[in-house]
């Protein structure tokens, strides 16, 4: 984990709430896809955990919805600095994937596979994902995953885009090796069901400290309870246990 200070160079609106934010600092720390960053807003007591979308030389790339003050906050800022923790979380395990590894992501579940899907077209796999949302309004980094060289499906809760249904829909027209997967936690259940190999989950937690201190985000495994901010956020799939 590093604090340090990060310029922001860009912050605009991919669709009516959920926003892409680029800065520029220290990226040292920041070793996996997956990993997420908490960011120290004034006025707010604790950070705003954010996942790394994808991290290249000195430039981070943050993709966050609005959803309360803090990142309301996020969403009006066009320049300055901001206090940020880096090299939060485990991140994915890359080296398990197999020659055709499928993400599935779901909403602001979608960020952190996008360095992923880097890392692993980069490493010679056949990469598909699968994108779910709501409504065609909510869909975004479609073009940019395509433009990895990925094999992108889409999915819409109302059929106005893509396949009509869940992620799981889009899950058995997928030749995969291995998945990973990171979304809201019934679509995390639902992907665990409808699987057919290994792979890892990333959960969405809310967070107090964001590097395990405080305990406020464990999960139930087979070996005990995990803290998501320091243990995961990354969970194999045969470790977990989902509660009833």
């Amino acid at each position: 984990m590093k604090q340090s200070m990060f310029e922001i160079r860009e912050n605009i609106p991919l669709t009516e709430n959920v926003y892409r934010m680029k800065l520029r600092g220290d990226t040292s720390s920041i070793t996996a896809p997956g990993q997420f960053v908490n960011i120290k807003l004034d006025g707010f007591f604790l950070r705003r955990p954010i996942s790394v979308c994808d991290c290249e030389g000195d430039e981070l790339t943050l993709i966050y919805k609005t959803v309360g003050g803090g990142t309301e906050k996020m969403s009006r800022m066009s320049e300055g600095e901001l206090d940020i923790l880096t090299g939060l979380g485990n991140g994915y395990d890359t080296s398990v994937s197999g020659e055709r590894p499928l993400l599935i992501g779901g909403g602001v579940g979608v960020p952190p596979l996008y360095m992923l899907a880097k890392r692993l077209v980069a490493a010679g796999r056949r990469v598909s994902v699968i994108l779910g949302f709501n409504t065609a309004s909510e869909v975004f980094y479609q073009r940019e995953f395509e433009e990895l060289g990925t094999a992108v499906t889409v999915t819409t809760t109302d059929g106005s885009r893509g396949i009509k249904g869940f992620v799981t829909a889009a899950m058995g027209e997928t030749g995969y090796t291995y998945f990973y997967t990171c979304g809201p936690e019934p679509m995390l259940r639902a992907v665990y069901k409808a699987s057919t190999t290994d792979g890892q989950f990333s959960f969405e937690e809310r967070m107090g400290c964001g590097f395990g201190a405080c305990m406020g985000c464990s999960c139930k495994t087979v070996t005990g309870y995990k803290r998501i901010c320091k243990d995961g956020p990354v969970l194999r799939k045969g470790e977990i246990l989902w509660e009833q």
